[in-house]
């Protein structure tokens, strides 16, 4: 494949990428079941006054938000506007300054060594050339600034949800790395490499509790979760029935909650602080 060729075929996927973020209700999806992780990366990033802040793949902002009660001059950055918006509701109500910014995660529209401390949460991830993000990650971070991220642990429970679904998505491109690689200690080190002079992992586990046991939990997701909506919307009706199966026998299979109770998900992450080297 020549660079031309990449270049529109990534066009192409971001807006697909795009259009499956936008669907569903992200905000009720992240103020449901992932909120809480963003208040857990301000504390471990120690975001204070005056710190300058982006978070990138802010999604409806449930780092940018905290950051900013914290006092820091936060901007937030999003691939998807709708979920920008969303959170730029939840400031305007609540009285915070928080700039809204569109923007890829391998390719931050913003200068270098324009912020103090850069963060993600469960985010960036998400993004298919890992080392270019990296690279944007450190390149926007000032010299001795912090990175801060969460991700889901390679081992961990994700790993069965992506797999419930990859016979059911769109192939992803030829150089795409999975997501489950940042939430594996040697890739991490491997992509940033010696642009930081540390780099602390810590392990977590959050629950995800959803009303109605398997089948309300798997309903929910097809309501919420963009990405899955996205894949529903482009089955027959016999592939739809097939991966209702799969993803209830998933939830089932994974369920730790009460019988007749809700549905209760453990998922593995890491929160990964690092800094970048000092010039």
């Amino acid at each position: 494949m020549n660079l031309d060729d990449r270049v529109r075929e990534d066009r192409a996927y971001k807006a697909g990428v795009r259009r499956a973020w936008a669907q569903g209700d992200y905000h009720r999806f992240a103020a449901d079941l992932v909120w809480h992780l963003g208040a857990e990366l301000v504390t471990a990033c120690q975001i204070g006054p005056a710190d300058r802040v982006l978070d990138v793949a802010a999604g409806s902002g449930n780092v940018a938000l905290r950051a900013a009660e914290a006092g820091a001059n936060v901007v937030a950055s999003d691939l998807t506007p709708q979920n920008l918006a969303a959170g730029r509701r939840m400031a305007e109500r609540d009285g915070l300054r928080i700039r809204w910014v569109e923007g890829d995660a391998e390719d931050l529209p913003f200068a270098d060594a324009e912020f103090d401390i850069v963060t993600s949460s469960v985010g960036a991830m998400w993004a298919p050339d890992h080392q270019r993000v990296a690279e944007q990650l450190v390149r926007v971070c000032r010299p001795g600034g912090t990175i801060g991220m969460i991700n889901f642990a390679a081992d961990g429970l994700l790993a069965g949800f992506l797999d419930t679904f990859a016979s059911y998505a769109p192939p992803p491109p030829p150089w795409a790395s999975s997501p489950l690689l940042w939430g594996d200690s040697e890739h991490i080190g491997r992509v940033f490499g010696d642009r930081v002079s540390s780099l602390e992992i810590t392990p977590g586990t959050y629950t995800e509790r959803i009303p109605g046991g398997p089948r309300g939990y798997c309903q929910y997701y097809k309501e919420t979760f963009g990405p899955v909506a996205a894949i529903y919307a482009e089955l027959t009706p016999n592939e739809a029935a097939a991966l209702d199966h799969d993803f209830l026998s998933f939830a089932t299979k994974n369920n730790t909650g009460p019988p007749d109770g809700p549905a209760e998900l453990d998922y593995q992450y890491i929160r990964v602080i690092a800094h970048t080297r000092s010039r």
